[in-house]
C-alpha cells in the first residue's frame, strides 16, 4: 500500500545487521514520523549456534540457529523503529570460501535480475524514497553483504519510487582511532570491524547523522541478538567508546535520481 509519509528502506544481509549498522537512523526517522522498512536477505542460519559454534564447524546446528535468529530479528526490529520487516528467505552463504557459498539456496547464488525485480516491486509498494545498504565490498567483504549491494543496485535501477541510494560506511578517521582504543581496553572486536580494514576514505562521506540520543536504543537492539556473542562487548562499552563508533552514522550517496542538495546531515534533505 502506498503511503504518503516519507519512507526509508534498509536492505541488510543477516539478522543483527539492522542493529549494528543502521539502528541509529532508523530510530531517528521513526521518531520523526517517517515510515521505516527493513529487508533482511537471509535467515542467518550460519551464525553462531547455541554452543557458540560458527557455521563452518561440522557440528554446527543450523535449524535451531535459524529459529533463534528469526525471533531476535523481530524483537530488534521493533526497538529499531521498523514498521515492517521482510525476510527474503535466502540461506546464509557463510564467509568467503566456505562450501556453503556454492549451495543453490545460498544468497550468494541469487539471480540478481530476477530477485531485483521482486525487490523493486517492494520498493514501489511502500513508496520508498531513500534506500540504504552496504558498499560494493559489502562493508567488510562478506559474500552476503556484497550480494545485498548488487541486488539493491539492480532494484534501484528498476524502481520508480526511489530517489536516493546511500551506502553505510565508517570513515578512516573514525575506525583507525576506534580499533586501537578498543584493543587497549581488551574489547573483543568481531570480523565486521576487523575485516573492514581502515574503513572508507573520509571524502566519501556525503551525509553524517548525529544519533547519540538513541545510543541506549542501539545498545538494546544489539543486545537482543544475544546468540551472536561476538558482538557482546559492544553492549557494555563505555559511553565514550560506544559513541565513537555508533554515535554518528556516516553515509555515502551512491545514486540520486535528481541533483542532490541539503543532505549533509539528513538522508531526506532537499527531497520534497
Amino acid at each position: 500500500m502506498v503511503t504518503s509519509r516519507p519512507t526509508l528502506l534498509c536492505v541488510h544481509a543477516h539478522p543483527d545487521d539492522e542493529a549494528l549498522f543502521t539502528s541509529g537512523i532508523t530510530m531517528h526517522y521513526a521518531e520523526l514520523g517517517y515510515r521505516v522498512v527493513l529487508v533482511t536477505c537471509t535467515n542467518g542460519q550460519l551464525g553462531l549456534d547455541a554452543e557458540a559454534r560458527a557455521g563452518s564447524d561440522p557440528e554446527h546446528e543450523t535449524v535451531g540457529t535459524r529459529s533463534v535468529r528469526a525471533g531476535e530479528l523481530q524483537r530488534s526490529a521493533t526497538i529499531a523503529g521498523f514498521e515492517r520487516v521482510v525476510n527474503l528467505g535466502y540461506d546464509d552463504s557463510g564467509m568467503i570460501g566456505w562450501p556453503q557459498n556454492e549451495r543453490p539456496t545460498a544468497f550468494w547464488q541469487v539471480d540478481v535480475d530476477a530477485a531485483g525485480k521482486v525487490l523493486a516491486a517492494l520498493f514501489d509498494e511502500v513508496n520508498a524514497s531513500v534506500v540504504v545498504t552496504y558498499d560494493e565490498n559489502g562493508f567488510y567483504g562478506h559474500p552476503d553483504h556484497i550480494m545485498a549491494n548488487r541486488l539493491t543496485r539492480r532494484a534501484v535501477e528498476i524502481s520508480t519510487s526511489v530517489e536516493r541510494l546511500y551506502y553505510r560506511i565508517v570513515p578512516q578517521s573514525i575506525l583507525t582511532q576506534f580499533v586501537p582504543d578498543a584493543h587497549e581496553l581488551e574489547v573483543f572486536l568481531p570480523a565486521w570491524v576487523l575485516d573492514a580494514g581502515i574503513g572508507s576514505p573520509d571524502d566519501l562521506v556525503t551525509t553524517a547523522v548525529d544519533v547519540r540520543k538513541f545510543a541506549e536504543g542501539q545498545r538494546r537492539a544489539i543486545a537482543t541478538h544475544a546468540s551472536q556473542i561476538d558482538n557482546a562487548d559492544f553492549v557494555t562499552l563505555d559511553e565514550e567508546l560506544f559513541l565513537a563508533l555508533f554515535g554518528t552514522e556516516y553515509y555515502s550517496r551512491a545514486w540520486s535520481r535528481h541533483p542532490a542538495r541539503g543532505d549533509e546531515n539528513d538522508l531526506f534533505g532537499g527531497l520534497s
